[in-house]
């Protein structure tokens, strides 16, 4: 009897030992990350609604975007190293808890303060759980061909979730309400929640160390100042006080961090790190490539709306072709680095973006749904997901496993301070050129310009990438 007992025992514990399926994994860490992206976008074409139930001003109206974006920003990397050392499932946990607490908060917001309060804690809950969705997945999935198709899917995936903001938001407030674009977020939180407590398993590497808190509230405050700094400029441009002075503070912050982690015992980010080849230029190339292609569904939700007349849900229709190119586009890129290496799969996809953004810059105010929307936005979202890929791939396997989650917390900073620098500066030349005419030619000539601007961008980026990005791994990370 003691045997049979001590048998049952014996598997009860391996059963709960015993290392989830890759697939379970996958799902769960990919259903946060599209969580977190699809925050980013799909309040947009609920916030006339918010601002009638809410009384908002036209400012707080804007911080309803900004808080979140803020706060994600700025815990991004904090959020990072607490999976490192506390545990990533842990941290996966804290932040889905929080950012769907903070989801059912807004939602059921009655003053213009609790959405903004709401909409920050949501964003930091998202720079907690961000990190840990990519750390979960590689850590998972062997380094070859199986974790390049999963990071691809990753990057579907949030790249979808960006994509089907619109189409999200249109859809609920047009069937049922603003406060649905929230609510949405905690049915779905909670059975994500349930599943990761349940099947996925805990990792960490953080050999007994402490949180580096001095670097943390730094970089943290550094990132959030340099954000607000930069969603300033859309009100103020980039020669006012207001803007100037965040802009200012953010980047000494910044530089005093790098100081504190030159002499810090157990320093929140290693500078050595950025010693690394594959880290430091795949972050770069994410950087400079988001802040052309981040402005993509700004624009072209502005232009399929405020110059062609569409509805906010029939935008959302308009742009699913785009949304669908760009989750082909991440899924195919495993299979093309096989062949071409991750390094030209990245140049690839950046080339065939620019192609797109190019086509896309010769816009009219009576273009055709086919021509001016449809086409170029499939050529790019396409190579947006062609070259995020094989970006992510390679700065994430290029660390060591003590500062995977670190590293994935750098990747998700790279592109969103990369996408919301992008953003600010082609509304300033948007707007310049459009010299406050509301025409529908007018604003087309201020979109369109926006677009060749972006093109040449990412014209850049594809040199960076031919010049700095490691020829190492391009077989490697698809093997």
């Amino acid at each position: 009897m003691a045997l049979m007992l001590r048998t049952a025992q014996d598997t009860t514990t391996s059963r709960r030992t015993a290392s989830p399926p890759t697939w379970l994994v996958v799902t769960l860490a990919c259903a946060g990350q599209f969580l977190v992206v699809l925050d980013i976008s799909v309040v947009n074409v609920a916030l006339p609604s918010m601002r009638t139930d809410l009384a908002l001003s036209a400012s707080g109206l804007q911080w309803v975007v900004n808080a979140y974006a803020i706060a994600f920003a700025g815990f991004l990397m904090f959020g990072g190293r607490a999976g490192d050392l506390y545990g990533r499932k842990r941290m996966f946990l804290v932040g889905l808890a929080l950012f769907t607490l903070a989801s059912l908060g807004g939602g059921l917001a009655q003053q213009g303060w609790q959405i903004l309060a709401a909409r920050g804690v949501q964003g930091l809950g998202a720079a907690v759980l961000a990190p840990s969705t990519l750390t979960l997945l590689t850590a998972a999935v062997p380094e070859g061909a199986a974790r390049a198709r999963a990071i691809a899917t990753w990057t579907a995936v949030g790249a979808g979730g960006g994509a089907a903001g619109g189409l999200v938001g249109g859809l609920l407030v047009e069937g049922l309400s603003w406060r649905w674009v929230l609510l949405i977020n905690v049915p779905i939180g909670v059975v994500v929640l349930a599943g990761a407590a349940r099947w996925l398993t805990e990792s960490r590497a953080g050999d007994g160390r402490r949180l580096d808190l001095p670097g943390a509230l730094l970089v943290t405050a550094g990132l959030a100042t340099l954000a607000y700094g930069i969603m300033r400029t859309e009100a103020g441009g980039w020669t006012s006080p207001t803007t100037l002075a965040p802009l200012c503070a953010g980047l000494a912050l910044i530089a005093l961090f790098l100081l504190v982690e030159a002499r810090a015992k157990a320093p929140l980010m290693p500078l050595g790190l950025l010693r690394v080849r594959s880290v430091a230029s795949a972050n770069a190339a994410m950087f400079v490539s988001g802040s052309a292609m981040f402005c993509m569904w700004f624009f072209m939700t502005l232009y399929a709306q405020n110059v062609l007349g569409y509805s906010p849900l029939e935008a959302g229709v308009a742009l699913i072709p785009s949304s669908l190119a760009v989750v082909l586009g991440s899924k195919a890129a495993p299979r093309v680095m096989r062949i071409l290496g991750a390094r030209n799969v990245t140049v690839l996809g950046i080339l065939v973006s620019a192609a797109g953004f190019g086509w896309q810059s010769t816009m009219t105010a009576d273009g055709d749904y086919l021509t001016a929307i449809m086409f170029p936005g499939i050529l790019m979202m396409l190579g947006g997901g062609l070259s995020m890929t094989p970006l992510a791939s390679l700065a994430t396997s290029g660390a060591a496993p003590e500062n995977a989650g670190l590293v994935s917390g750098l990747v998700n900073t790279s592109r969103t301070i990369g996408g919301s620098l992008g953003l600010a500066i082609m509304t300033t030349i948007a707007a310049s050129r459009t010299g406050g005419r509301g025409t529908a030619e007018a604003l087309t000539e201020g979109y369109a310009l926006a677009f060749r601007v972006s093109g040449c961008v990412l014209l850049v980026a594809a040199v960076l990438v031919l010049v700095w990005l490691p020829r190492k791994n391009s077989a490697n990370s698809a093997r």
